[in-house]
């Protein structure tokens, strides 16, 4: 093997320096009885004992094992009404400490759990935020983000500065303190939202003089214009940076948090304005969602799960199956949710949270909520959803068992995306712009039988090659695929010491160094990095290295491992292809579908027909030596009802062409 010159072993400067949870909430898996969940809405109003009991008890009826409280607006808000206040216990109050603290009694009383939203809303904020620890936009003093529609409706809050742990921690401290009383009891599990945050322009006090501490020039000047084409190397570096502050600042202390209150973090990161491999690494659970998000948008979040050993990956499940906000809403079909459910599984979760559960008067369900599904006795999924959520526990049961398998690491192309900008207009949604969320980054199909997971810098700086293995995590790497127009030298410096160390690398194209300030080195290690023979521009780079299954048309699948034990499950060949919205009765089957699939187990390969029969998919066990067994979960939903989309000049989540 060539050595390389000294040049080639420089540590690179570290990319990111967020830390992930402690070493504690490692490998421990989160609600072990794998029940599924659902998000319980508590509407701003009087929040009665014999009403909390009711809604449970229903809950427990009918197979699920828990409920995350979230506190929302009044009704009347709903009606734009801020003359009428609607009585309730005043936010963060005595009474509203008491109330929350009885339910979670009344909740480890009949053998469920209980998880808090950690705060109102989406956002983090309230009233109670002081202005200097809001958040603040480069070149927009003036502007406030405002919380409009929480618990205190029609009392207006600020959104808490993101990019500033101070003023997290003097928010958690109010919430925690509020929340501590309900900590007794079983282990809960704070909770934070996807990211509904206005992400551009985003700024902090000395983000100006940090930015030029680090890269040498100051942003001012190019911040008016910084999501035009022709600034996109300076916006690659703003990202840069801005992705570090919210990790640091928030996402890491919101875990830090968690513990202290004697709890733990789960939480989504989707929309977040940074490398979200690294964020949902910081939480104890990272949280998917779908469908707002595809389901192969979950790979990022599983991947991140195995790269930090984190067991357990859950998901907001079923919001907007339809459309937004309120497509067939409680009409909607089981055998629709049971076809994205099993998406999800085949991306990597393994724990779903129902989105959701409305707090209604005892024996009422009048009470909805309107970008959901409905989880009531008067929606239409009443009746299936007993046998469903048993379906649910089994196979999130099995995808918790020992941890993730993988063949290949593919890079993710961060650069790329913060280069980007903008998504285009076709993409976005009227909440969704950026080409940062990786809402459209898809793993490589070819790749497809060696069930790849994403890497970042982060993950690679820390992974350790041994034993012809890339280890990093939990997870286990006989390969890195790289593909990607532009490329961090701090990112280059890793996969050049990896590439040293014997282990195999596509470099799929030559890609461009990220960011305004060029280093001569770059192209120096790029072509070092090529005359190496381990490193080539096509698959042959992977010659000798078998992929896990292999077939034509392959369906998407994830595959667990515990000891000599294999756990395959395979999605229905018709979940690889949803998209949102979902087409009313999109998951009707007539007939079986049937795949030759070559699965290759410790050097032995086995040829076997997959037969899916209308609206199943299949879950497989093999042990070492290659034998394989069906295990049966069927479920069988009511035959869905298909009905065409009603076409509109404009979707409402749609942006202006």
């Amino acid at each position: 093997m060539k050595s390389f010159p000294a040049v080639m072993i420089l540590i690179g400067i570290s990319l990111y320096s967020g830390q992930t949870a402690n070493a504690q909430h490692t490998n421990t898996i989160y609600y072990p009885d794998s029940k599924p969940w659902t998000r319980y809405w508590w509407f701003a109003s009087l929040i009665q004992k014999e009403d909390v009991r009711d809604n449970l008890q229903w809950l427990k009826d009918h197979g699920f094992g828990g409920v995350e409280i979230a506190w929302v607006y009044p009704l009347n808000r709903m009606q734009k009404d801020t003359v009428n206040y609607t009585p309730r216990q005043e936010w963060q109050s005595k009474e509203w400490t008491e109330m929350v603290a009885w339910t979670k009694k009344c909740a480890d009383s009949m053998g469920m759990g209980c998880d808090f939203t950690f705060g109102t809303l989406w956002p983090f904020g309230d009233s109670k935020v002081p202005l200097k620890e809001s958040s603040k936009y480069f070149g927009k003093a003036d502007f406030m983000d405002q919380i409009t529609a929480s618990w205190e409706y029609p009392v207006k809050g600020l959104v808490i500065n993101h990019l500033d742990k101070n003023a997290f921690f003097h928010y958690a401290e109010r919430m925690g303190d509020a929340l501590k009383p309900a900590f007794h009891g079983s282990q809960s599990a704070i909770f934070v939202d996807s990211w509904e945050v206005e992400s551009r322009w985003l700024w902090t006090d000395n983000f100006d003089i940090r930015f030029k501490d680090r890269y040498g020039y100051d942003i001012v000047p190019y911040m008016d214009q910084l999501y035009e084409e022709e600034y996109a190397q300076e916006r690659y570096d703003y990202m840069k940076l801005l992705s570090q502050t919210v990790i640091e600042e928030f996402y890491t202390p919101f875990t830090q948090k968690a513990h202290e209150l004697g709890g733990f973090s789960r939480g989504q990161c989707s929309g977040a304005p940074c490398d979200i491999i690294s964020a949902y690494a910081c939480l104890d659970v990272p949280e998917g969602e779908a469908l707002l998000y595809e389901p192969c948008f979950s790979n990022f979040v599983a991947s991140a799960a195995a790269l930090s050993s984190k067991t357990t990956v859950s998901a907001e499940t079923f919001t907007c199956l339809y459309g937004w906000p309120r497509d067939h809403h409680s009409e909607e079909q089981v055998a629709d949710l049971k076809l994205l459910a099993d998406a999800l599984f085949a991306n990597g979760i393994n724990q779903i949270f129902w989105h959701g559960k409305p707090h209604n008067p005892a024996d009422q369900d009048t009470i909805k909520f309107y970008a959901s599904v409905h989880v009531g006795a008067s929606g239409s999924l009443a009746s299936q959803t007993s046998p469903f959520n048993a379906y649910l526990q089994k196979i999130s049961g099995f995808m918790k068992k020992g941890h993730s398998c993988s063949q290949l690491a593919v890079y993710a192309p961060f650069e790329d995306a913060w280069i980007q900008g903008e998504m285009p207009n076709e993409q976005q949604f009227k909440w969704a712009w950026g080409a940062y969320e990786m809402r459209y980054v898809y793993l490589p199909k070819e790749l497809k039988g060696y069930r790849p997971l994403w890497i970042n810098t982060e993950f690679l700086e820390k992974s350790e090659f041994r034993d012809g293995l890339l280890h990093v995590g939990d997870a286990e790497f006989s390969g890195l695929y790289v593909n990607v127009a532009y490329l961090d030298i701090a990112a280059l410096h890793n996969i050049c010491k990896l590439a040293q160390k014997g282990l195999p690398i596509c470099m799929n194209q030559r890609p461009i160094e990220a960011g305004k300030i060029k280093h001569a080195e770059f192209d120096v290690l790029m072509k070092q990095l090529y005359a190496l023979p381990n490193v080539s521009k096509d698959l042959n780079a992977f010659k000798g290295i078998e992929p896990m299954i292999s077939g034509d048309d392959l369906p998407d699948f994830w595959v667990r491992k515990e000891k000599d034990r294999y756990y395959y499950f395979f999605a229905h060949p018709k979940a690889s292809k949803l998209k949102f919205p979902m087409g009313y009765g999109e998951s009707y089957i007539n007939e079986d579908a049937n795949k030759t699939i070559t699965f290759s187990i410790n050097g032995k390969k086995k040829e076997v027909l997959l037969t899916f029969k209308p609206y199943q998919s299949l879950l497989l066990e093999a042990d070492s030596h290659g034998h394989i067994e069906v295990i049966d979960i069927t479920f069988i939903p009511e035959t869905p009802k298909v009905l065409p989309r009603i076409k509109k000049e404009r979707e409402l989540w749609e942006v202006e062409k």
